[in-house]
């Protein structure tokens, strides 16, 4: 395998499925090493995809929040490549649909666990092994919910302002390091987090329907997002730090409105 990403390593949370799973591929057909990590046994499954491609990559079975867990990720980035060139933090959970007067104390803590605490564990963990190679990528997976309402539930884009937040920070406070931190902000894709939506509209015979809101009319798949991961890993964003990238089909570039058809004027 040869590409973008030739003789780097990377490590990537949450890799098991979906989004994680899509840049997993993308990175190792485009020459990256790599270190997956997922709470779900389907990590395993995701590596055995990479090797029957030629790809080079280690999986482990863990828990994103968890700071051994994150710790031992990397080290194994430097135990078997030498070293860590690049950091997805794309691990995340739901919340459902709870609303704000049904959200416990638990829920809260358990979202922000993953979402945003094992952002901040990756961050502080690859960064000081990625600072030791002069320059580098960390991205952070975010959420159009992270960038207003209406996207999420509570604790979910809560969750996800932080990220953003952090990747803003991560990069100030990595200033003169060459490590630079982003974040992706996914709109509506089709993963196993969105998946009884779609099975749903698919039974109900609405497909049509999903992914209206945005001006392409559609929902996204994990390989838009993917393509975005691997933009902002590889040396051709060089010059993007501390962004928060929405890939969302348009749906956060304007506020809520009522859809007129073309060629239609508002009354």
């Amino acid at each position: 395998m040869g590409g973008r990403l030739q003789g780097k390593s990377a490590v990537i949370t949450g890799a098991g499925s979906g989004i994680g799973r899509a840049t997993a591929l993308l990175f190792a057909r485009n020459g990256a090493r790599l270190v997956i990590g997922d709470k779900a046994d389907s990590v395993h499954e995701t590596a055995k995809l990479i090797r029957d491609e030629g790809g080079e990559v280690n999986a482990i079975q863990m828990n994103a929040g968890k700071e051994e867990d994150v710790k031992n990720l990397v080290q194994t980035a430097r135990l078997s490549y030498g070293g860590l060139d690049i950091a997805y933090a794309n691990a995340g959970i739901s919340g459902g649909l709870t609303g704000l007067f049904e959200h416990s104390v638990e829920d809260w803590q358990q979202i922000l666990q993953v979402n945003l605490v094992g952002p901040f564990l990756l961050v502080k963990h690859a960064a000081q092994e990625i600072m030791k190679k002069g320059s580098g990528s960390i991205i952070c997976t975010a959420s159009v919910a992270g960038i207003r309402s209406g996207a999420g539930c509570p604790a979910y884009s809560a969750s996800k302002a932080g990220v953003i937040n952090l990747v803003q920070t991560a990069a100030q406070q990595l200033s003169g390091t060459g490590v630079r931190v982003n974040a992706i902000c996914p709109g509506l894709i089709e993963t196993g987090m969105t998946e009884r939506a779609f099975v749903y509209a698919r039974e109900k015979g609405v497909e049509e329907k999903i992914g209206r809101l945005n001006p392409l009319r559609r929902a996204g798949q994990p390989e838009e997002i993917a393509f975005t991961a691997l933009f902002l890993a590889s040396d051709e964003s060089s010059y993007v730090n501390g962004q928060a990238i929405a890939v969302d089909g348009g749906l956060s570039s304007s506020h809520p409105v009522t859809r007129q058809e073309t060629g239609k004027t508002a009354a």
